[in-house]
């Protein structure tokens, strides 16, 4: 009997191990063209968590923005009012909050009052000049510090020629290769804050049509001035954070559902140029069920972005064409899941995400497969396309449920004029669109091969129509011949 029950306590266990063991690596997943998810293997893997135990001198209250440049990584804290930083081996080098003068004095405002960062939200590094910008969200300014000695060099508040009813309260900011900064705020629906590098106002800048409601349209033609009043008014979408590319194109976020995108790239005139399919737009999970909510981005040197979503606590990456590469899907309550996720950044090839409830930061790291995508992600860009090719092969002896890969293989093919490899290629990506201008390719060079062929036929078959209906017109000269 004892041997029974050690029996069954046994097996017990060994499900219980056998479950755990199954649940310690992510679930990530693409698309097909039908928009049916296909299991694939992850592009990304846990590699580090960042906690309290990071920064043992100082108080953690939360991770609520990150972001890398000149070789360090930032991270804000909003709970404890902090900028705390690490070195690119990831050594705690300074905690900011008392902020100081270049000759070590403590820094002063007008008012003769000690400046201390006030529930700061965002954090940008401007490689070009060296300097950290800060949105100092409770204080409602920007501080601008040396990037090596991190002292305050200057001070940028509302500026006085502001117009317009949004209030500046800098939430995230960006600045561009001549110093202008762009800087999101809270509930702001006049667009994003465009500000001249002496911090004077230039303008608002990539203002975010909303969705226009045909129905509503409809009764307000017909409706009274008194009836419209009353109707609801429906404001721009706001933004909620900020990334820029190398070329000085903005990215930006929105999960407003009055916003028609929900992921922006703003060219200087502050238009939206990102480039989405219409079959499968940047929106994340395209389940009904589902209601992504885009909180950060991040972009990287060749154009592939990551946006972290609130809603199913996930991290959605695309390439420049807007082709969904992977998704970083590890479920809720596993080492690398988030609870309530708050900013990403690009660490060299690596990911950073970070968790304000947690207080943690997530570190990922390519897997070989990984590797494999962004190297032809990053050739595809710079037009080196055969060599794109060329890793896109590779990573499908590692995944062949890769659609994206047959796809990319299918376009390059495409442009060497080899249309029945393409045509074969982007019918396993099941890429209708690129499938349809390699076989009109191909049709068309048929028909040219096959032109005097053609023309032949088409010769014999009037001589054909010639003989026989002189047949016809002899025989029936000779039938009246002998009628008469």
């Amino acid at each position: 009997m004892k041997n029974k029950i050690l029996l069954i306590i046994l097996i017990i266990f060994t499900m219980e191990w056998g479950g755990a063991q199954s649940n310690t690596r992510s679930y990530d997943y693409a698309y097909d063209f039908w928009q049916i998810t296909t299991e694939t293997v992850p592009a990304f893997t846990l590699e580090r968590v960042l906690d309290k135990s990071t920064f043992p001198d100082i108080t953690i209250g939360g991770f609520d923005d990150v972001h890398y440049g000149g070789g360090k990584l930032f991270f804000i804290d909003t709970t404890e009012s902090r900028l705390n930083i690490l070195s690119d081996e990831l050594k705690p080098l300074v905690s900011v909050r008392l902020l100081y003068m270049e000759d070590g004095r403590i820094a002063m405002d007008e008012r003769r009052r000690q400046i201390v960062l006030t529930n700061p939200e965002g954090v940008f590094f401007q490689e070009l000049t060296n300097e950290i910008y800060i949105a100092d969200t409770g204080a409602r300014r920007i501080l601008v510090l040396d990037g090596n000695k991190f002292f305050l060099k200057r001070v940028i508040e509302r500026p006085e020629g502001m117009t317009g009813v949004t209030e500046f309260k800098p939430s995230k900011l960006a600045v561009d290769r001549t110093n202008r900064i762009y800087i999101v705020v809270q509930s702001g629906y006049e667009g994003m804050i465009e500000l001249n590098e002496d911090g004077s106002f230039s303008r608002y800048y990539g203002y975010n049509k909303p969705k226009v409601n045909l129905l509503d349209h409809f009764w307000k033609v017909f409706a009274t001035n008194e009836q419209r009043e009353k109707m609801a008014k429906i404001f721009a979408p706001s933004y909620n954070n900020i990334d820029i590319d190398q070329d000085g194109f903005v990215y930006s976020t929105t999960y407003d559902a009055n916003s028609q995108y929900m992921v922006f790239r703003l060219n200087p005139r502050g238009e939206n140029v990102l480039i989405q399919s219409k079959e499968q737009p940047v929106q994340g999970d395209f389940s009904p069920r589902i209601s992504n909510q885009f909180v950060a981005v991040a972009v990287n040197d060749y154009g592939v972005y990551a946006v972290l979503d609130r809603a199913t606590r996930r991290i959605f990456i695309y390439n420049f064409y807007g082709e969904m590469i992977s998704v970083i899907n590890y479920p809720q309550g596993m080492k690398g899941s988030f609870t309530a996720p708050t900013g990403i950044t690009w660490f060299n090839e690596k990911l950073v995400a970070t968790d304000k409830q947690l207080r943690r930061a997530y570190i990922y790291s390519m897997t070989d497969f990984g590797r494999l995508a962004m190297e032809s992600a990053r050739h595809y860009h710079q037009g080196e396309w055969e060599e794109s090719a060329r890793y896109l092969e590779a990573a499908l002896q590692l995944n062949s449920n890769y659609d994206l890969a047959y796809s990319g293989i299918g376009k390059h093919y495409l442009m060497q004029d080899d249309y029945e490899k393409a045509m074969y290629y982007l019918k396993l990506g099941q890429n209708r669109s690129f499938y349809s201008k390699a076989f009109n390719q191909f049709r068309n060079e048929w028909v040219k091969k096959n032109l005097i062929c053609f023309a032949l036929v088409f010769v014999a078959f009037i001589v054909i129509i010639i003989r026989s209906e002189v047949r016809h017109h002899k025989k029936g000269g000779a039938k009246n011949e002998a009628g008469s």
